[in-house]
């Protein structure tokens, strides 16, 4: 996998660079600036962007917003950003565009090294990765949702696919057959009313209902 970082900390970019080359990896730009990020990205058209929620120069929001301008300037590029911190307006705006391919994931997640390789490979294949403390914090401040008539094993069912999960991953996490697994997110997509000539789009549109609403 060719991958582009947007990280200005030398150390953790140096540190990313060594962790993915070791996994067959190339990184094959590291940029410490959004205009730097996206001259890389234009140049070397790579299979995923690993980018800080904070870069120069005011280190607010610079990260999300190039982030998401690459996804527009190059559609379908997968994007995994990294935060130091829980920014649940930035993961919703992220999110926002309904297309899959993105991750929003804690810094301290890198160090948990299979956990974040594997969080790569989904992003770069179209997952959605949301790290579990992103999906509470943007579920805490949800108003009523329409999620209502959903089971309580449902919204456990949806609450992992908003974590990146498959069907494998959730039937072996709650401990039940992949058919049952699949009859749950039928049964998700019916109770809200995603259609089925929707069906390259509605598990992505069921996490995003997820974590626009409070249960």
């Amino acid at each position: 996998m060719r991958i582009v970082i947007a990280e200005d900390n030398v150390l953790l970019s140096e540190g990313l660079k060594l962790l993915l080359s070791t996994r067959g990896h190339e990184v094959v730009a590291v940029a410490q600036d959004v205009p730097a990020f996206a001259e890389a990205v234009d140049r070397h058209r790579p299979d995923l962007a690993l980018v800080d929620v904070r870069l120069p120069p005011d280190f607010r929001d610079e990260g999300i917003h190039a982030a998401i301008a690459a996804r527009s300037a190059h559609p379908g590029l997968p994007v995994l950003v990294l935060s130091q911190y829980v920014e649940r307006d930035y993961a919703g705006e992220l999110l926002s565009d309904g297309q899959g391919g993105v991750g929003y994931l804690l810094k301290d997640r890198v160090g948990r090294v299979s956990e974040f390789v594997d969080a790569l490979r989904k992003v770069a294949e179209g997952g959605t990765v949301m790290d579990p403390a992103v999906v509470q914090q943007l579920l805490a401040r949800r108003e009523r949702d329409p999620l209502e008539s959903l089971t309580a094993r449902e919204r456990e069912v949806l609450a992992l696919m908003a974590e990146g999960h498959d069907n494998t991953e959730i039937a072996e996490r709650i401990v039940v057959t992949n058919n049952a697994v699949h009859k749950h997110i039928g049964n998700i997509f019916q109770k809200l009313d995603l259609a089925p000539t929707d069906t390259g789009h509605r598990r992505v549109r069921a996490v995003l209902t997820y974590l626009s609403h409070r249960s």
